[in-house]
């Protein structure tokens, strides 16, 4: 019980601090006051104000300089998705990757359809690169190493920097050699390989809506192969 008490103590120091930056009134790049002004400004204990600022320093909320002090980050997406990867790759069981796929099912489709409104013909070379590359593919970490790079040019190409990010630590290198395994034994590389084309033709004809039903198409086949993954 004295366990659950100091878990419940340290949440609500966190949810104190968090409500300070969402207010504005710690912003990025701000220092933290010093831990004994701020534990009695909030009415907390300095123990359980430094187990908060840990677990944000681990999430990267907070920046923890030693000799300096303690500074919000710069809240970037980047930065603040940085451990989602890490924590996936942590879960390898059959159901939660069929739960990250069915999360890509509904992100990517929507990452394609952006993208296809303001990709350029730079963009479209690179990709088709790739395609080509994948092709030429001799392990199945290459393939894999082709695929990571290009979901994410398709998501940078949506031009949303948040969602683009999401997608990358949604299926980092690990996750995508584990499906990419799957796939390969399925016999379904070239077929794959023909929907990334598929998406890149509808993103050159700038018609979102095609390239949201290819996406849609090539993440729902992945789920087939989800019995291979193990």
């Amino acid at each position: 019980m004295a366990i659950l008490g100091a878990v419940a103590v340290t949440d609500d120091a966190i949810l104190r601090v968090k409500q300070m930056i969402v207010s504005g009134e710690l912003k990025p790049g701000d220092r933290l006051p010093r831990e004994a002004d701020l534990a009695e400004r909030l009415g907390l204990s300095r123990n359980s104000l430094r187990e908060a600022v840990k677990a944000l320093s681990l999430v990267r909320v907070l920046d923890v300089r030693q000799g300096d002090g303690t500074y919000v980050s710069s809240l970037r997406a980047d930065e603040l998705l940085g451990a989602l990867s890490f924590v996936l790759d942590l879960h390898r069981g059959e159901d939660s990757a069929l739960e990250v796929l069915q999360v890509r099912r509904i992100l990517e489709p929507a990452a394609a359809a952006m993208a296809a409104t303001r990709i350029g013909e730079q963009e479209l070379a690179a990709l088709r690169g790739l395609c080509d590359a994948a092709e030429s593919a001799r392990t199945v970490e290459e393939l894999a190493g082709h695929d990571l790079e290009f979901h994410r040019a398709v998501a940078r190409c949506s031009g949303n920097s948040y969602l683009a990010r999401l997608l990358d630590a949604l299926a980092g290198p690990t996750a995508r050699a584990r499906v990419w395994r799957g796939i390969a034994r399925a016999g379904a590389v070239e077929r794959t390989v023909a929907e990334h084309r598929a998406i890149v033709d509808a993103l050159a004809a700038h018609q979102p809506e095609l390239a949201r039903s290819w996406s849609t198409v090539h993440v729902a086949g992945v789920e087939r192969w989800l019995p291979d993954l193990a």
